[in-house]
């Protein structure tokens, strides 16, 4: 039985969300307050707009919204903030209120609600430098998490170009999007000038970095800063992530394994994120690596896991444990995980795979069984399934189910040619004709 490859530890596993919490400060801020709070964006080419918010029932309906905002009353902060963009004649009141609701909108997850308050906002043009620029950064990251990279690569840059403001995070912002944009020099110089600017930078920058100088055919450069850094940082869990990934990625699969050991060995594997990566990249050690026997390592420490009540028993860590012992050709362990995971199933995939390992087995009534049951809770390979079944019932030596079987699978496109030679087969292929004999002559 041929296993489909697991999922591979993925480009970029630790780049950070970048969710970014609005600055939304008191609207009834003294102008001396007003004055001291205009310092981040001094240079900015927007003139910012004076406050007209005087009449006294829109400063306290306003404050009320966002007081209903800071205290995490999401539903009170919206009405309330509606109210104001409802009734209030104050452009700024306005334009606060939607920087509120744009607020509520990201911290929701709902990026497309965030960006139509923003544009609402910019329209309106009434707020302070401070509101109006970090709101385009936060639109710039909005747009990141909608997946609308060219949008959040023109937004920072308007905000950088406008603002006249840089800083090692929108550099990393940056340098996030041409990762996504596949564009990696370009990824790799928006990191670099990050980390430049700083002396704290984030791990999530130099995932980044590694992936970018990876996919760009600098995989050897990659690995020697990494390796400059797990001996500088041995038991640093998001260098060691890193450096998996890359060395995987790299096919250097004799420098990983060591540190994924060295990994578990010193008590870094923690939480279940933790110890399902770490079963992941068990898993490419020994496909790719030509190890088999790596991967019962993986599945053990997902046992390890779920007997500590770390790990949960989902269908998808059990079909994990089961995919790691197929790939380590322990076919009877699989079996018990495989057996935990189909209850947990919508369908009968997990059934499928099941009756594969059992027939495999010669076991042919209990794999038919199994078969029987995974086509019952419906497949994704219908026509794989019913020639499974046909082929069973071949052994079994019950010619008309798989008769049957084959003629469900002939209607698969996938497995329409093969259904037709199972068939052909039990009904006696015909023989190629025999040669006419010779004439007599006369």
């Amino acid at each position: 039985m041929t296993m489909g490859s697991l999922a591979r530890a993925g480009k970029l596993l630790s780049v950070a969300a970048m969710a970014v919490m609005l600055m939304v400060g008191s609207a009834i801020a003294a102008d001396k307050d007003k004055k001291k709070e205009e310092t981040k964006y001094p240079n900015a080419t927007r003139s910012a707009p004076k406050t007209d918010l005087s009449n006294a029932a829109d400063q306290k309906m306003l404050q009320e919204g966002l007081d209903e905002l800071n205290s995490g009353d999401d539903e009170k902060a919206t009405a309330q903030l509606q109210k104001v963009l409802d009734t209030s004649k104050s452009k700024y009141a306005k334009g606060v209120a939607l920087l509120g609701l744009a607020n509520l909108k990201f911290n929701a997850s709902d990026y497309a609600g965030a960006i139509a308050y923003y544009k609402q906002m910019f329209e309106l043009n009434s707020v302070s430098n401070d509101q109006y620029y970090d709101s385009m950064y936060n639109m710039a990251a909005a747009y990141v998490q909608s997946e609308k990279y060219q949008e959040a690569l023109d937004e920072i840059k308007q905000w950088r170009e406008q603002g006249k403001r840089e800083t090692a995070d929108s550099y990393a912002l940056e340098g996030n999007i041409y990762y996504r944009l596949q564009k990696y020099p370009e990824a790799i110089a928006a990191i670099k000038k990050a980390q430049s600017m700083t002396n704290e930078p984030k791990d999530s920058w130099n995932s980044i970095l590694m992936a970018s100088l990876s996919e760009s055919g600098q995989g050897g450069q990659a690995t020697q800063l990494l390796d400059d850094e797990l001996k500088k940082d041995p038991k640093n869990k998001g260098v060691i992530h890193n450096a998996l990934v890359v060395y995987i990625q790299n096919n250097q699969y004799d420098k990983a394994l060591p540190v994924l050991e060295n990994e578990r060995k010193n008590g870094l594997i923690t939480d279940e994120k933790d110890y399902v990566e770490s079963a992941r990249f068990y898993a490419n050690i020994a496909q790719g690596g030509d190890k088999p026997e790596v991967a019962v390592n993986g599945a053990e420490l997902l046992q390890e896991g779920m007997t500590k009540n770390i790990v949960k028993p989902t269908l998808e860590n059990y079909k994990l444990q089961g995919d790691l012992y197929m790939i380590a050709q322990k076919n009877d362990k699989a079996l018990v995980s495989y057996g935990k995971a189909s209850p947990l199933a919508t369908n009968g995939d997990i059934d499928y795979t099941r009756a594969q390992i059992i027939g495999a087995e010669q076991n042919w009534t209990e794999a038919k069984t199994v078969a029987e049951k995974a086509i019952q809770r419906g497949v994704t390979k219908k026509g794989k399934a019913y020639l499974l079944l046909g082929k069973l019932n071949v052994a079994l030596k019950d010619t008309a189910a798989a008769k049957t079987a084959f003629q469900q699978a002939q209607s698969d496109p996938d497995t329409q040619a093969e259904a037709t030679e199972q068939l052909q087969r039990l009904s006696g292929a015909k023989s190629a004709p025999k040669a006419a004999a010779p004439k007599k002559k006369s």
